[in-house]
């Protein structure tokens, strides 16, 4: 009894503090926010002691250095926020620092090359904060330099703001911008309308801003970017930063609504390692723990523990510069209560979202599934086609099958079928639908449907099939695909005996050389007796140029592919079960 009691209470203390914690290292917040912002800002300014002149450009081509301007916060949060775990409260030091990046800005501003900067405005909005937090402590001469270059940065944003307000929607298709960026034009345009008296700014800001939560948020918690029922889960973190300043400053109970919905999104979408579940993502891949909107989750008892658990995947020996500045935004607008569970704390939990999609976590196996449907974004780089509708993650082991959509590669997408000569990989209709003991996922194509079952509750092993139907004529070719997600460096054994050690040469593994079975990084998949698969497949890369694929050898795949066996029936235009291809996941 002692035993199991003691495994109980260690399995709980893993899930609220992570595994290799530092010495010293606080564990609840906002106290870790304090500790990272404080060995944070040391390292900065580390990096500009006896460098006088240095620019934001040069400061940039080190590593985890990308948007530089963002550690301002930092500084200024520590030195103006009074609380028992801050230690830097008051601390000429940290004001000094702040000021030497507010002046920073100003110099890069006065020479016209602030504004040439990447997403420019982010930082924007971090020099206004900390404008707000140390207006006392500038002097007259720096106060009045400062919010001269803030409002020249600050105007354009609001003249993008004036010319979208009344679009039918606020996403991409008719704001020529992603909802992530037009909602933090609004929140600054608020925000600095609040710093500096202007009641036009911050009528501006709170109309987009309230609208953003009231009417284009989805009831799921989430704003579509290509359109409304598509999430884009990463960015939804930004969006709703945007929105949650808002609040802040207003307290405009009609937004409150909005915060309670993301939170419910997020904390279910989030895999045991704080990323995000990508199969839930139409424009990244793949996504790391977000530091964005912590402080969002806060205003409820268990977006407090979310954001704890969040929180804890940052440590002072890897803390970029952006990373810094949203730790202190956290901070700084962190509300402090009791905590409740989240799914992360729980052995089992099964959410259905209102759009056709669904995590259950079975153990330690956690599958996604995904009915959601979206159009081909064709001349945008940056929407992946939704294609991909299966994820599965252990919670030991890591992410086995991925669930990541890509663009222009139909053999990445669950199914894919070729119709005079061109490919088609993007479902016209699916439906979902969960039981006490099976999730049932619908997806029709052209030529055919698939329903895959997966089972809600069963032992150390994970079942899963699809049964396909077909339908009058057979495609040229149509096939099942799915993402193993291989490790480069590691071995790849078959049921045949063989070995492979993946690397950057090409695998081709026919059936007959897998025999039935893989055993990978500690899992072993059973498959279809027709399963082939390719390594290592490069996926598309909607950040880069021509042809926009990955090429880190850590972001490749192995492509697992079976064919459909569709046989035309004469007299008959429906052929139900078809074909059954069955799989089986079990963790050594």
């Amino acid at each position: 009894m002692k035993i199991k009691l003691f495994m109980l209470l260690s399995a709980a203390l893993f899930l609220l503090f992570p595994a290799f914690s530092q010495p010293g290292e606080p564990q609840t917040l906002p106290a870790r926010y304090f500790w990272l912002m404080s060995a944070g800002s040391d390292d900065v300014a580390a990096r500009l002691d006896g460098k006088p002149g240095i620019t934001f450009e040069e400061l940039e081509k080190e590593p985890g250095s990308r948007h530089f301007p963002f550690t301002i916060l930092a500084p200024a949060v520590l030195y103006s926020k009074r609380h028992s775990t801050n230690k830097r409260f008051h601390d000429p030091k940290m004001l000094a620092l702040a000021i030497r990046l507010g002046d920073m800005m100003a110099v890069e501003s006065e020479k016209g090359t602030y504004e040439e900067r990447a997403d420019s405005d982010w930082e924007t909005y971090m020099w206004l904060e900390t404008y707000r937090l140390l207006i006392k402590e500038l002097g007259e001469t720096r106060k009045e330099r400062w919010k001269r270059e803030l409002l020249k940065n600050i105007h354009p944003l609001e003249e993008e703001c004036l010319k979208r307000i009344n679009f039918a929607w606020y996403n991409t298709p008719y704001t020529g911008t992603s909802p992530n960026h037009y909602s933090i034009y609004a929140s600054i345009v608020y925000l600095a309308g609040k710093v500096f008296n202007d009641q036009s700014w911050q009528k501006l800001g709170a109309r987009i801003l309230r609208r953003f939560a009231i009417t284009e948020q989805t009831a799921d918690g989430f704003w579509g970017e290509l359109v409304n029922a598509s999430p884009t889960i990463g960015y939804n973190h930004l969006t709703l930063t945007s929105v949650s300043v808002y609040w802040e400053h207003s307290h405009d109970t009609a937004v409150l609504p909005a915060l309670r919905r993301a939170t419910t999104f997020h904390k279910h979408f989030t895999y045991p390692n704080g990323e995000p579940v990508e199969t839930m993502n139409d424009r990244n891949r793949h996504w790391g723990v977000s530091p964005w909107a912590h402080f969002a989750f806060t205003n409820f008892p268990d977006g407090r523990r979310y954001a704890q658990f969040l929180a804890g995947f940052f440590n002072t020996d890897m803390l970029p510069m952006d990373v810094l500045g949203r730790m202190a935004q956290n901070a700084l607008y962190y509300h402090e209560g009791s905590q409740q569970p989240i799914p992360q704390d729980q052995k089992q939990y099964l959410y259905q979202a209102k759009v056709p999609a669904a995590i259950n976590k079975n153990g330690k196996w956690i599958t996604a599934i995904s009915g959601l449907i979206s159009p081909q974004a064709i001349l945008n780089q940056f929407y992946l086609d939704r294609q991909a509708h299966l994820s599965i993650y252990h919670n030991t082991l890591g992410q086995v099958i991925s669930g990541a959509n890509s663009k222009r590669q139909p053999e990445l997408g669950t199914f894919f079928e070729k119709l005079s000569g061109k490919y088609y990989s993007i479902p016209i209709s699916s439906r979902l639908n969960i039981t006490s003991d099976t999730m049932r996922l619908s997806l029709g194509y052209n030529t055919f449907f698939s329903d895959l079952y997966v089972p809600v509750k069963s032992t150390g092993k994970l079942p899963f099939y699809f049964v396909i139907s077909g339908m009058g004529r057979p495609a040229e070719e149509a096939a099942l695909n799915l993402q193993l997600c291989l490790k480069a460096g590691e071995t790849l054994e078959t049921a045949t005996g063989q070995k492979f050690v993946l690397g950057t040469d090409k695998i081709e593994l026919t059936p007959a050389m897998i025999g039935g079975w893989i055993k990978h990084n500690g899992w072993t998949l059973h498959m279809d007796e027709h399963a082939r698969i390719t390594w290592p497949v490069y996926p598309y890369q909607p950040y880069g140029g021509e042809p926009h694929l990955e090429s880190d050898i850590k972001y490749a795949i192995g492509a697992l592919s079976v064919p459909l066996s569709q046989k035309e029936l004469k007299g008959s235009y429906v052929r139900p079960n078809e074909q059954i291809i069955e799989f089986v996941l079990e963790a050594d």
